[in-house]
């Protein structure tokens, strides 16, 4: 399996508001950067997208890393917690439900086509790949014309 390095951010200018995610995926030489926006969503959610959207282009099967500042994304992955939620029906617990089902679902499944470990990284911290993807999320929520975030419903 080919080594994969993607480095991902999103964010949002307010929370909700409108909202961007970069993502940056390195493969010995090669680079791709990637963005987008959304006229109305949260960070949470735009922190899941970079990630769904880097493991989207990749064509085949990979080792992935996956460099994150979002200890929701990272956490949620390492401790088994998204797919918890997804076993429960979505919830968080007997009463509370997990935020964000229609991501964690497509991420979930994501995941389970190539072999990734996810790690946290201290976000606004000097992480060279890290602060052009915050750079990348920006541009993307700064844009004109974004596009609707189907799946939130704030």
């Amino acid at each position: 399996m080919k080594q994969v390095e993607i480095y991902t951010d999103g964010g949002c200018l307010g929370n909700p508001g409108p909202g961007g995610y970069g993502a940056i995926l390195t493969f010995g030489e090669h680079r791709k950067e990637l963005s987008g926006g959304y006229a109305l969503t949260t960070n949470n959610r735009m922190e899941l997208m970079a990630c769904i959207k880097a493991l989207e282009a990749l064509k085949f099967p990979c080792k992935v890393t996956i460099t994150s500042d979002s200890k929701y994304v990272v956490d949620s992955m390492t401790k088994g917690w998204a797919k918890r939620w997804r076993a429960n029906n979505w919830k968080r617990n007997s009463k509370d439900k997990a935020e964000n089902p229609d991501l964690w679902a497509i991420l979930l499944d994501l995941a389970e086509q190539h072999t990734v470990d996810f790690v946290w990284v201290k976000g606004h911290d000097g992480h060279t790949e890290n602060e052009r993807c915050d750079q990348l999320a920006k541009e993307a929520a700064s844009a004109n014309a974004l596009e609707k975030d189907g799946g939130y419903d704030g």
